[in-house]
């Protein structure tokens, strides 16, 4: 049987800054440039899950996984400081890769098992982060 996907996109805002405990302030400053100031982005988030076609002739109900990813991640983020605001990311530094890999293991145990194919987080439309065993198809 072949095996299908399915991908909901959501967005939301949030700010955070680029800062690494271990160096100086000025040594951040040089490292990170203005992304060692608290900015924001309007992110967007890519969800896909993957699986056989089942005899309702769908992948998954399209309605649950949107509500399944507001209240796992766009519910927990949106709108908030990602620095301080919301410490069940426990990912150090906010910068995308660890976001994504963070909103990964938020959605893992709360979707269908073996399901989860990819996390997708759109930073700017120049930086674009995935986590997942999709993430390189």
């Amino acid at each position: 049987m072949a095996t299908l996907a399915l991908t909901k996109v959501l967005h939301f805002a949030a700010a955070h800054r680029l800062a690494s405990p271990a160096l100086s302030e000025a040594e951040n400053l040089a490292l990170y440039g203005p992304c060692f100031r608290g900015h924001g982005h309007n992110y967007t988030l890519e969800v896909t899950v993957r699986g056989p076609l089942g005899p309702d002739g769908i992948v998954m109900d399209a309605d649950l996984l949107e509500r399944t990813m507001r209240a796992a991640v766009v519910d927990l983020v949106d709108h908030h400081d990602l620095d301080g605001d919301v410490p069940a990311l426990g990912v150090g530094m906010t910068t995308g890769e660890n976001l994504v890999a963070a909103f990964y293991r938020l959605l893992d145990p709360v979707l269908p098992p073996g399901r989860l194919w990819r996390v997708a987080l759109v930073e700017t439309e120049n930086n674009r982060f995935e986590y997942g065993p999709g993430a390189a198809e």
